[in-house]
């Protein structure tokens, strides 16, 4: 049972911060934007490129990668989805799929189809009681955690995140009290685009790089998301645990295999039971 939860809070760790990325995007914009398993694929490899090529350390590369992911992810809204605002949710989310398969597609054809993994020491797990746990996991979970809680008390305690709580409320008001919206808006994504590095490179700490890794992680990130509540990064986060508690035991009683639909069955059961998700309020759309 503790071997459970341990491996439930290491595929939380993974997923949480993509879900808070993608819950942020929808605070924003109100669309749900599918391209995220795609930037947390180019964050897992810009991480494999400063840490094996570049020969960076492990967190420097992290560092590096959410970096390139904040600036990706500023760059596709410019140059897709803004002028494409105030179109309907579901224009917005055909776009983000394709642009979901376009950087797949650009990924693999730079880094090729094989599978790859970090420079890291070689290290042996922590057994106690019968329980092991390794030091990447640990690493994964502390770097997620504080990841989380530095994005919330961004939000909560700082004039831009008072601002960006502003503006995804009511941006015609933020607008006419003398807020820089536009501006706002793109520290929003630039917060969102780090955390989707971040979830990158955590995928390629505790697992492996994997060219299709695309919609291996969108699918937990939105079940996350729509679990926790779209529109509060600690539900995304909450969200996050009980998706990476249903995967785990998706393993435990049947065959991995159906492991990848546990997210549709999930989002399904959540969108009948509690449409608002665990944590969310009423989104009305702008």
């Amino acid at each position: 049972m503790i071997q459970m939860i341990i491996n439930t809070l290491a595929s939380a760790a993974i997923v949480a911060p993509g879900a808070v990325a993608f819950t942020l995007v929808f605070t924003l914009f109100r669309y749900a934007n599918f391209a995220v398993g795609g930037f947390v694929t180019i964050g897992a490899f810009a991480a494999w490129t400063f840490n094996v090529p570049l020969g960076l350390p492990i967190w420097l590369s992290g560092i590096g990668a959410m970096i390139v992911c904040a600036i990706a992810f500023a760059i596709s809204d410019r140059l897709v989805f803004r002028s494409l605002r105030g179109r309907s949710g579901g224009t917005l989310l055909l776009v983000s799929i394709a642009l979901s398969f376009v950087l797949e597609n650009v990924m693999r054809f730079i880094y090729g189809a094989q599978l790859k993994s970090f420079d890291l020491p070689l290290t042996g797990p922590i057994v106690f009681a019968g329980i092991r746990i390794t030091r990447e996991t640990i690493a994964v979970v502390s770097v997620s955690l504080l990841a989380i809680l530095a994005v919330g008390a961004i939000l909560i305690f700082t004039p831009l995140g008072r601002a960006l709580r502003a503006v995804a409320d009511n941006p015609s008001l933020a607008n006419v009290r003398g807020l820089p919206v536009g501006r706002v808006e793109t520290f929003g994504i630039a917060i969102a685009g780090a955390m989707l590095g971040l979830a990158g490179t955590l995928v390629g700490v505790d697992l492996a790089i994997d060219p299709n890794l695309n919609w291996a992680v969108t699918i937990p990130i939105i079940a996350a998301a729509i679990v926790g509540g779209l529109g509060s990064p600690v539900g995304a986060a909450a969200g996050a645990i009980l998706i990476g508690a249903a995967e785990e035991l998706t393993v435990a009683f049947l065959s991995p295999t159906y492991k990848g639909a546990v997210g549709f069955a999930v989002i399904a059961l959540v969108l009948i039971l509690r449409p608002r998700g665990l944590l969310g309020d009423k989104v009305d759309r702008k």
